[in-house]
């Protein structure tokens, strides 16, 4: 029987400072790939309307849960990109807090530790102004021509990051783990 990395990949061990992110998609990609609960395998998602691409790997933290149902997003600075399903050691250095569909859709934002070109990076606030704004940009921009709308609120610091990665770590355990 296949195990489902959401449920059976260890978050890490010294969460909520490094985190393991299982990334779902490669650093500049156009395909919107994401975790089939049940099956615990990749599928294809879409592949994104607009002309847009990843602007970081982008995946999830194993054994969290947040308002949208899912697992915590996570968005991982390498100068690689990295393939689908691969576990990242994740420094968190904040979170882009946005609404979805009306729904909250936190995005916590990280360095892979085992990349020396970006793990020196320590707090969101030590990223180029002209990234953040790429990023904000990406994600206001790669629905509208699925008439969905994002709205970027803001980016928060490391300190906030580490709350809600916490919050979403119980709120996992209360759904998960009652038995």
């Amino acid at each position: 029987m296949m195990t489902n990395p959401w449920h059976s990949v260890n978050p890490g061990s010294e969460v909520p400072n490094i985190v393991n992110a299982i990334i779902e998609i490669p650093k500049g990609c156009r395909a919107k790939y994401e975790l089939d609960k049940e099956s615990g395998l990749l599928k294809l998602d879409r592949v994104l309307y607009s002309s847009v691409y990843y602007p970081a790997n982008y995946g999830f933290i194993p054994q969290s849960y947040c308002d949208d149902h899912d697992p915590l997003d996570i968005l991982v600075l390498s100068q690689i990109e990295c393939v689908p399903m691969c576990i990242i050691e994740a420094k968190v250095i904040g979170v882009m807090q946005m609404i979805d569909g009306g729904e909250a859709d936190d995005k916590i934002i990280a360095v892979a530790a085992n990349d020396m070109s970006v793990n020196y990076i320590n707090d969101i606030s030590e990223l180029p102004p002209h990234f953040i704004d790429e990023m904000r940009h990406f994600f206001e921009e790669y629905k509208k021509l699925e008439k969905k709308t994002v709205v970027v609120e803001e980016f928060q610091n490391k300190v906030k990051a580490e709350e809600i990665i916490v919050k979403s770590f119980e709120d996992y355990r209360k759904i998960f783990k009652q038995s």
